[in-house]
């Protein structure tokens, strides 16, 4: 193999050759390919795209370039990804949902970095929770509990890891194969019997306009299944925040309430439930969505997801007391300021990003990969796109450390809304499906 043919080839508008791909990342994985041949690599899939038989080739060979989870359970082996966003706590909640109708979750999740929260560091809020734990640990409660959620192990898709490094730093990040090849080959090396892709739309999501959105969800969808991992993929909307907190601690006590059914947040809810009820069907635990549907609000009413979140939480290190008790267990902020409308009127607009910025400016995300989260921070009671707030009425709650913080925090909030005197036309929330 000569790496520089390969680029050459690629920059050129060349279709490449699946032996070819497959030389490349284990070149790359093996210290072969240097990082300047990886960027240019990257750059040049950037700017030529690749066919999705190109895209299928280079998911299999990231996927091949470390370990495979193999997995021997009584039931199917199902996981979700979600692009990210504010206010996305679906993960603590679909988790032990589908646990809780028979399926078994082993998600391997990320940290937030940019604007958008990450669900590991959400878990990580919580005192003693191992979220990398050991494989062995790992699969044992799985098995046992039917939902771990971990963040990744070193030997999965580690060319995955090298290469989007190097993405970060050219510039190459929005490359729709590079992102599909990204999350498929970790999820495949997991040995999932099925995958359901949440790809967010709209002001807070990484793809802001749907014609972006559409393609990475069918990208992803259609080399999914041609790599063999059945997917179905969901396009929703995050025009506003999921749920009407974000910030690590303040949305681990948001998914315990709503677990429970003390404070049931409707957006959050119904994007939890669609893309359960896809997972149930996916993996034959469900005739069809609407039976998909009794059995996930049966899980959720009667507490059996309740208890296997509590029961996960602990399993991987976390305090038995959390379930019954978050407020005396998860880490709050001192300070407290109501974000208040300056004006009468409807909310007609979010800027959705902008409020993940102002949790950033709180402290509760990262600038850059190293940077450490204070996991106590962030905003609830957020106003919801819609409602009708009189002079003076509650934007937001900022939860901060400091008053400088709190702010800084502030400015953003107030910028972030929109107000008006109508009410805007409601938006959907669940906006496409594909099933590759």
């Amino acid at each position: 193999m000569i790496p520089q043919e390969i680029i050459r080839r690629k920059r050129d508008g060349h279709r490449l050759h699946d032996s070819e791909i497959a030389q490349f990342i284990d070149g790359l994985t093996h210290g072969q390919v240097t990082e300047g041949q990886a960027a240019a690599f990257a750059m040049a899939v950037f700017f030529r795209g690749m066919e999705r038989g190109e895209c299928v080739a280079l998911t299999r060979a990231m996927t091949e370039s470390g370990a495979r989870m193999e997995w021997d359970l009584p039931g199917p082996a199902l996981d979700k990804h979600s692009t990210g966003g504010i206010g996305d706590t679906v993960s603590l909640l679909l988790a032990p949902l589908v646990a809780a109708c028979g399926g078994y979750v082993p998600m391997i999740s990320g940290r937030g970095l940019g604007h958008t929260g990450g669900t590991l560091d959400k878990l990580d809020s919580i005192p003693g929770y191992v979220s990398t734990p050991d494989r062995a640990l790992f699969k044992k409660v799985v098995r046992d509990v039917g939902c771990a959620i971990i963040g990744q192990t070193a030997d999965l898709a580690p060319a995955d890891r090298i290469l989007y490094a190097i993405r970060d730093v050219t510039a190459t990040v929005e490359s729709t194969p590079l992102i599909t090849a990204s999350i498929l080959s970790k999820k495949i090396a997991a040995g999932l019997d099925g995958l359901v892709m949440d790809v967010k739309t709209g002001s807070g999501a990484f793809m802001t306009s749907l014609t972006d959105s559409r393609a990475l969800a069918q990208s992803i969808a259609g080399v999914a299944n041609g790599a063999g991992l059945k997917t179905i993929a969901r396009i929703t909307d995050m025009n506003e925040p999921l749920a009407n907190c974000a910030g690590n601690a303040l949305e681990v006590r948001h998914a315990i309430l709503h677990l429970k059914g003390e404070a049931v947040d409707p957006r959050l809810h119904d994007v939890t439930f669609a893309l359960c009820a896809d997972m149930l069907v996916l993996g034959g635990l469900a005739r069809d969505d609407d039976d998909a549907r009794r059995k996930l609000d049966d899980a959720w009413r009667s507490g059996r997801a309740a208890t296997i979140f509590g029961r996960m939480v602990t399993a991987l290190g976390g305090p038995a007391a959390l379930m019954d008790d978050p407020d005396s267990i998860l880490p709050q902020a001192p300070l407290r300021r109501l974000v208040k409308a300056e004006r009468a009127g409807f909310v007609a607009s979010i800027d959705t990003r902008a409020i993940g910025v102002a949790v950033l400016e709180l402290g509760g995300g990262r600038r850059r990969a190293a940077d450490s989260i204070d996991f106590a921070v962030g905003v609830t009671d957020l106003a919801r796109c819609g409602a009708f707030l009189a002079h003076g009425d509650g934007l937001a709650l900022i939860h901060a450390r400091d008053e400088d913080s709190a702010a800084r925090a502030e400015a953003l909030l107030k910028s972030a809304y929109s107000l008006a005197p109508d009410a805007p036309a409601p938006a959907p929330l669940l906006v496409e499906k594909l099933t590759g």
